[in-house]
């Protein structure tokens, strides 16, 4: 179960970090991105940094909510905003094949709640990777709850730099997590390092998609929001992630933008003009009440100052996300299927 309250809300602001330390770790953090004079490439840089500042910062704001998983998915008409999720996850360990016992590696697995959920869904052992220690603390927490301690855990460290053995997996995935990569090619290659000859690897890809025009000031401006809301040193064309999965070695089964031909938009939770008892904590007058706590909470000192500045910039990304989806520049489900070829030659 996740939390709830809004005393957990506060308890969990800024991961980490201190909580005196809170409003320098903002400050330093929105000073990599474009709205605030950053430049990509110190932002690939220091992505270690940014990313764990990022997820100290959001992750109790993310939990408060979305609940325990951290990502969007294509959706069917009647279909709650938790049941798609669900089956988002499930349709991934599907098209993986992972059978009982096997041994699965999430790669950006946040606090764990794809991880449980394919877990128990495929009666499979895996191992979530995460650099940030706030997460991982908080993911072998719900692990327990759920009662899958026994099968699953959590290894810190960096995805551009695994702490496994070749050949270590028998399958691989991530949800909206590589991303945050510096570098796709190298994130892509060190994937197909672990994971055993002849299985597969798939993901869920945040993009801009063909429609995205650089020279465009209106669609920079929306990649701008997102990047700095979310963490993200730059976000790639879908053709690049291919690109790099092809030099790493692997053979594409299938790619698919999920978010084209979805019966219901993805961004539908964020958009404004949308309202959901379900999922309250994300409609816009949701995110107004959180707003308003957020600034109580700050003002009589139960939560860290700069919290308020934390839910300025996830707003931001929220009004990018769905600037994005309405104009069909970006999507967060990029999805593809590839496989590590059994003789590997590399």
């Amino acid at each position: 179960m996740s939390k709830a309250g809004a005393l957990d809300l506060a308890s969990g602001l800024g991961g980490k970090i201190q909580k005196d330390e809170v409003l320098s770790a903002v400050e330093k953090y929105e000073k990599y991105h474009v709205c605030y004079g950053g430049e990509e490439e110190e932002r690939k840089a220091n992505y270690t940094d940014m990313v764990n500042k990022y997820y100290d910062l959001v992750t109790s704001f993310y939990e408060f909510g979305w609940g325990e998983s951290f990502h969007f998915a294509p959706r069917w008409k009647g279909e709650s905003l938790r049941e798609s999720i669900k089956r988002h996850e499930h349709f991934l360990a599907l098209q993986l094949g992972v059978k009982p016992g096997q041994k699965v590696l999430d790669v950006g697995c946040g606090i764990g709640g794809p991880l449980r959920e394919i877990a128990r869904f495929s009666l499979t052992s895996v191992t979530g990777l995460n650099n940030n220690e706030y997460q991982i603390a908080r993911g072998r927490e719900l692990n327990c709850i759920a009662g899958v301690d026994k099968t699953c855990d959590f290894v810190k460290a960096d995805f551009m730099k695994m702490p496994f053995s070749d050949n270590t997996f028998d399958a691989v995935y991530a949800i909206e997590a590589t991303c945050h990569a510096p570098d796709a090619l190298g994130c892509y290659k060190e994937i197909y390092r672990v994971l055993k000859p002849g299985q597969c690897f798939a993901a869920y890809e945040w993009c801009m998609t063909d429609a995205f025009d650089p020279k465009n000031q209106e669609h920079q401006k929306i990649k701008a929001e997102i990047e700095i809301g979310d963490g993200l040193p730059d976000i790639r064309l879908t053709t690049q992630c291919l690109e790099a999965l092809k030099q790493a070695g692997f053979e594409v089964i299938w790619e698919k933008d999920l978010a084209v031909g979805s019966p219901l938009h993805w961004y539908l939770p964020l958009d404004k003009s949308h309202f959901s008892l379900s999922s309250f904590r994300l409609t816009a007058l949701g995110r107004f009440i959180t707003k308003f706590m957020v600034k109580t909470l700050e003002f009589v000192g139960l939560a860290p100052k700069g919290s308020q500045r934390v839910q300025a910039f996830l707003e931001q990304a929220a009004e990018g996300l769905v600037d994005g989806g309405k104009k069909e520049i970006f999507t967060p489900m990029y999805f593809f299927l590839a496989r590590k070829p059994s003789s590997d030659g590399q």
